[in-house]
């Protein structure tokens, strides 16, 4: 970057969407632009650069960005000179389509070529367009020290991993994310121990599917004993949770297929990782499974719920579910609202199936639920988990849950709110205490979506 840029100090606007991993990424792309002398902003008025982050996981996400674009279309128009990026999710899938649909668009990086940004944007300068969307089977930024882009300076999200090997008929994330590979555990150690040193209280290791991070030493230098060492989850997550007992550890996503007793025991043995799962079902029936390519049945995902359940009797899980997949029937449906039941889920997330370019089932399974089913379905889904949700809400009345204070409620300012080793979001009054303390709140009432309480000494 010449040394004009850098006295510039042109102006960058992120915007991201999608998933956790996404709002990760962005902080790795401000950390390669500000390294390259540009300055982040949150006014995208002020913005000599708009970069957005996307996601393609549903046809929903994409909307929203090209509905997006067509703001900053408008703004483009009152200053030419305003560069326009899509990086991430949709600039993998979708390439060179988005500079010819989109004339605004002077960039397109995907997820694995956000070192290569400066450069890319010293062609759009030259008046090209730049696009790099080589998938890489090494890259996990491992060096890149993220600018976190939080407010709270309380969580923070570290990714372990990048990529996905699963092949699930429906999902897109192999192609526009490429392969599996874990991250080297040292870097992902001595990232948490500096956000600990900064302050954060709490961090989330993320990954496509956690479980299967596997790090192998290929240093044939290293001493006797160390040499071709393999650290596999339960192990990363010891060694995180061993930091400090005063840094709590929260993960996503587990995959049901892999995850192991190890990692329940290992989350038992330390109070400070959190007790909550999020382990997504998508379906409660082995047909459905077996179309999807889940790599598991709808007996192994109860077998893996049985565990949780003895390992860790406290422990909250959480799931996703979609309805309307190939060839669903109304007994497939059944078996879905079935499993729902015997979980008890404490949240899901739930969404009727889009068909995504690409895909194992665009290619091979017909879309043949209608949109009036799926809608029927998805509100029978929405309801149940209704209830489930105001039940475990119900369940806590009384309970005193140790939690940590995030913010001040949007209701209330005389109100904070946090979260509990659950992740279920607790408000109480202010009182004495502050953003960052740990309150032990004693719970007397709550809604479907939240607990309410008072803190104790």
């Amino acid at each position: 970057m010449d040394n004009t840029k850098l006295e510039l100090s042109q102006k960058l606007y992120l915007e991201t969407y999608g998933c956790q991993m996404n709002v990760a990424d962005s902080e790795i792309v401000a950390s390669v632009m500000r390294d390259s002398g540009y300055v982040i902003t949150e006014d995208i008025n002020e913005a000599d650069i708009i970069l957005v982050n996307t996601c393609s996981i549903r046809e929903n996400a994409e909307q929203r960005v090209w509905g997006r674009l067509d703001v900053f279309k408008q703004i483009k128009k009152k200053k030419p000179e305003l560069t326009v990026g899509v990086i991430g999710c949709m600039a993998e899938r979708l390439k060179e389509k988005l500079i010819e649909e989109k004339k605004i668009i002077d960039l397109v990086v995907g997820p694995d070529a956000y070192r290569s940004l400066p450069e890319l944007l010293e062609t759009v300068e030259s008046g090209q367009k730049a696009i790099n969307v080589i998938l890489s089977k090494e890259e996990t930024y491992a060096d890149i020290s993220p600018v976190r882009l939080d407010k709270n300076g309380i969580s923070a999200f570290i990714s372990i991993m990048r990529g996905c090997n699963n092949m699930c008929s429906y999902c897109i994330v192999p192609y526009v994310r490429g392969g599996e590979r874990s991250r080297n555990p040292q870097s992902i150690i001595a990232e948490a121990e500096d956000l600990f040193q900064k302050g954060y209280k709490e961090i989330t290791l993320l990954g496509q599917n956690v479980d299967s991070y596997n790090w192998e030493s290929e240093n044939k230098n290293q001493p006797a004993g160390k040499q071709g060492e393999t650290v596999k989850f339960a192990q990363l997550l010891e060694k995180v949770a061993k930091i400090s007992p005063s840094l709590r550890i929260r993960f996503s996503t587990s995959h049901p297929k892999d995850m192991s007793d190890e990692v329940l025991f290992t989350m038992a043995m330390y109070t400070n990782i959190c007790n909550h799962v999020h382990l997504p079902a998508q379906s409660g029936s082995t047909e459905i499974l077996e179309k999807m390519k889940r790599g598991y049945s709808r007996e192994w995902y109860i077998d893996r719920i049985n565990a949780i359940r003895k390992i860790l009797p406290d422990c909250a899980v959480s799931t996703d579910i979609m309805t309307g997949f190939s060839g669903e029937t109304e007994e497939n449906h059944k078996d879905t609202l079935s499993l729902m039941t015997f979980v008890n889920y404490d949240y899901a997330f739930m969404f009727k199936y889009s068909e995504r370019p690409k895909t194992y089932a665009s290619r091979h399974l017909k879309d043949d639920v209608t949109e009036e089913i799926k809608s029927k379905r998805l509100s029978e889904i929405i309801e149940l988990q209704g209830s489930l949700s105001e039940k475990s809400k119900k369940a806590d009345l009384g309970k005193v849950f140790e939690v940590l204070v995030e913010g001040t409620s949007k209701k209330s300012k005389d109100q904070l709110f946090g979260r509990n080793s659950q992740n279920k979001v607790v408000v109480f009054p202010k009182q004495d205490f502050k953003i960052g303390d740990y309150v032990f709140v004693k719970v007397t009432d709550c809604t479907s979506a939240t607990l309410i309480g008072k803190g104790i000494d």
